[in-house]
């Protein structure tokens, strides 16, 4: 059996083929520590290689918040060269989430501020609570995003709307990071978030984690080359669900007028 992190700041539920990681510093507004940051990293990693899980959900513990960006406490009482080996940590441990085979979802239970929202820009969905509240304030701490904000998010919503952003450190509702595109989806108030995550991404849970991961690699690897060049990678993509039992199973339960029933092979 895989053998997640236990004990520390992070939180690790399976629920079904969902596996849920929830950030649990409340009293710190599930901001991020080095070993939080270092937790998320091993889990994204286990869960990559875990047949077990077929989607990943992150989230916060309590309502208030998902996660407050960097533990600012704890930074204080570290020299410049310290501050240096953690940004390079967002990139090494986040970097895990953002280049999972298996789908991200992000669960915005509260603000997402800074790192916090940097975090949920790695995954490859996002749900928010419909009284959270997004942001990259960083500029009027004199500093930038340096956990990938910079690069994530004008890929997400285009330059103007990332400057606006950044440069403002404006902050936004869920609906109006729906109306961005930073949201996929906002949650009923009143409703349970976690539950409607997974009711949300319940094709991915019950679909073929060989394509969707060979979906996720089309899709990345294109967004960093010219068009003919993600064409080709698409066809090697493809090449992988041809030959898997999944895509036979899947033909067969169309024949046969029944729910397939994947075992990503």
């Amino acid at each position: 059996m895989a053998e997640y992190p236990h004990g520390g700041p992070l939180r690790v539920e399976h629920r079904g083929t969902a596996l849920v990681l929830t950030l649990d510093r409340l009293e710190r507004h599930n901001a991020l520590s080095r070993q939080l940051i270092e937790e998320l990293g091993r889990a994204a990693r286990t869960a990559a290689t875990d047949p077990a899980v077929r989607a990943i959900v992150l989230t916060g513990a309590g309502e208030k918040a998902f996660c407050a960006g960097a533990d600012l406490k704890e930074r204080q009482s570290l020299s410049k060269d310290q501050v240096r080996e953690v940004v390079r940590l967002y990139r090494s441990e986040f970097g895990a989430l953002d280049r999972s085979p298996k789908p991200v979802v992000a669960a915005l239970n509260g603000v997402a501020l800074g790192g916090g929202l940097e975090l949920a820009l790695m995954a490859d969905l996002r749900v928010a609570a419909a009284h959270a509240q997004i942001g990259l304030p960083e500029t009027s701490l004199a500093i930038i995003p340096g956990a990938g904000g910079t690069q994530k998010l004008p890929r997400i919503v285009g330059e103007a709307r990332a400057k606006e952003m950044i440069l403002l450190g404006r902050r936004l509702s869920a609906d109006e990071a729906l109306s961005f595109g930073i949201v996929n989806r906002v949650t009923p108030a009143g409703a349970n978030l976690v539950d409607d995550t997974l009711a949300f991404i319940k094709p991915i849970l019950e679909g073929a984690p060989i394509a969707q991961a060979a979906a996720l690699e089309a899709i990345d690897a294109g967004l960093d080359v010219d068009l003919a060049t993600g064409m080709q990678l698409e066809i090697l993509a493809y090449e992988r669900v041809l030959v898997s039992e999944d895509r036979d199973e899947a033909l067969r339960a169309f024949g046969e007028k029944r729910p397939p029933n994947y075992q990503g092979k």
